[in-house]
């Protein structure tokens, strides 16, 4: 280090010490019982899991989505800075010399002072929740910035810890909401999948029974009217919930077409279906997210009623995932978008567990939670190796971007598995978040990529959740996962 780096390097902890002495030295009338408080409220992000089940409540689909944006950037900004920032800065706490009792937290932190973790929090969850609902992170920003102050004023941080702080924070937020405009983005632009000659034209719908899932995300709002409209002669069947599974077997074994109404846990159950029926199926986008009609390349009911008039459709190919000789039975399963074991399948059975009382939202938060301190990482044997991992995701076909759990597909009949692995080791933020910035493919101490036709997972611990496209199982002792290629036949028009 040169000697002018050096005397900036001891200007700027001048400054930040005298800084903090005058904050120190200055009465603030009335903030001597607020702002303690309200920085002990965000220990642990208590004060914004809170803040994000209030708006869930009483703020609009666009609220709701704005406070799960804000608490995936908390989420982000808290394990790099636990996983990074903490232990390549080392920087000690401020002496509290001059800092009134009254003040002074009765337990003060251990860890390093450089950058803020309360900073970050506070910032990461207000700048991803404002950059989508601007409104509401109006209401939360002065908030944000008392307990971004309030780590200065209470002794434990010095001025430039909670300024890089409040950087790393937003630029969480900025980089959350790149991550869900790609997500959002999807491309719905059909692929160049096989074209499937024998799928029979029904212009007014005669032989078409479409199960509605009443309880998926969107359903009510998918355009069914343009469905009875189109397909004056096509039979709507709604149901919900434990009647899914029977409602599509028996649609199946009666109709030319089966149809389907929901989100991709739906689409996937109707998938096989109309596969073990042997017909066609008709997708009509009806969940949240709608991840296989947007790699498909469908946008809506009107595509799905034009392909069906017409006869239009193509081969994809399904994910199958089947008891091995060593488990106790049962007849194989699909999926047509993913599959995955170890913290994914951990919280989205909190989640489930948690939703109906609290609501999504907060029950995601929660999940999110519990999962990242008390899951352990899941011994399997993979192909005769044996492996400690925090995450198994494999993918109907080869996805696209990078991380353990990447976005969207190009086309659907590969015929290939696109297998992600996060090892085990360590705490699960820091490995998760190591595997989510690796590339696409690549090899790294906490993360592998390949594509395989088949995979053998054997010696899987008693009680080790699955899930697969969104639903929630618990899996045998073995497994084997494998592609079916050109498996069924779904409409959709051509290019």
């Amino acid at each position: 280090m040169t000697d002018q780096e050096l005397t900036w390097q001891g200007a700027a902890a001048q400054w930040d010490r005298q800084l903090f002495d005058l904050v120190a030295r200055r009465h603030w009338p009335g903030a001597d019982r607020v702002l303690p408080r309200l920085g002990r409220a965000a220990n642990h992000g208590v004060l914004w899991g809170a803040s994000a089940a209030v708006i869930a409540v009483v703020g609009s689909p666009r609220a709701r989505r704005a406070a799960l944006r804000g608490a995936a950037s908390l989420a982000l900004a808290s394990a790099t800075i636990n996983s990074i920032g903490k232990w390549t800065v080392r920087r000690p706490r401020p002496l509290l010399e001059g800092v009134p009792a009254v003040r002074q937290l009765a337990t003060q932190p251990r860890t390093t002072s450089f950058p803020s973790g309360h900073s970050a929090s506070a910032f990461a969850f207000t700048a991803g929740l404002a950059l989508e609902s601007p409104g509401w992170g109006a209401v939360l920003a002065p908030v944000a910035a008392a307990v971004a102050f309030s780590r200065v004023y209470t002794g434990v941080h010095y001025p430039s810890d909670v300024v890089a702080g409040a950087a790393l924070g937003v630029a969480s937020g900025f980089l959350v909401r790149r991550l869900a405009r790609d997500a959002e983005g999807a491309r719905v632009v059909p692929g160049n999948e096989r074209a499937a000659a024998e799928a029979p034209a029904l212009p007014d719908g005669s032989g078409l029974t479409v199960v509605v899932n009443a309880g998926s995300g969107t359903a009510a709002d998918a355009g069914l009217d343009v469905v009875r409209a189109r397909l004056p002669k096509a039979e709507l069947v709604h149901c919900e919930g434990t009647e899914l599974p029977a409602a599509l077997a028996e649609a199946a074994s009666r109709s030319t077409v089966l149809g389907v109404c929901g989100g991709d846990g739906t689409i996937g159950a109707a998938a096989a279906a109309a596969l073990r029926a042997g017909i066609p199926l008709a997708v009509f986008p009806g969940g949240t997210l709608n991840h296989f009609a947007q790699d498909f390349g469908l946008a809506g009911a009107e595509d799905t009623c034009r392909a069906l008039a017409a006869g239009e459709a193509v081969r994809v190919g399904l994910g199958r995932f089947t008891p091995g000789p060593g488990a106790s039975g049962g007849a194989p399963g699909y999926f047509v978008n993913t599959f995955s074991m170890g913290s994914y399948p951990a919280l989205l059975k909190h989640r489930l567990t948690w939703a109906p009382r609290i609501g999504s939202l907060p029950a995601g938060l929660l999940a999110a939670w519990r999962v990242l301190r008390e899951e352990h990482p899941v011994r399997l044997r993979l192909a005769g190796r044996t492996r400690s991992v925090w995450l198994l995701f494999a993918g109907n076909g080869t996805y696209h971007g990078s991380g353990p759990a990447p976005r969207r597909r190009d086309r659907l009949d590969e015929g290939l598995l696109d297998l992600r692995l996060a090892y085990g080791g360590g705490r699960p933020g820091p490995r998760l978040l190591a595997a989510a910035l690796a590339g696409p493919l690549t090899r790294s101490p906490v993360h592998t990529a390949t594509r395989l036709r088949s995979l053998r997972i054997t010696e899987i611990p008693e009680g080790t959740a699955f899930a697969h496209d969104g639903e929630y199982a618990e899996a045998p002792r073995e497994l084997v996962l494998d592609s079916l290629p050109d498996a069924l036949t779904v409409y959709r028009p051509h290019v």
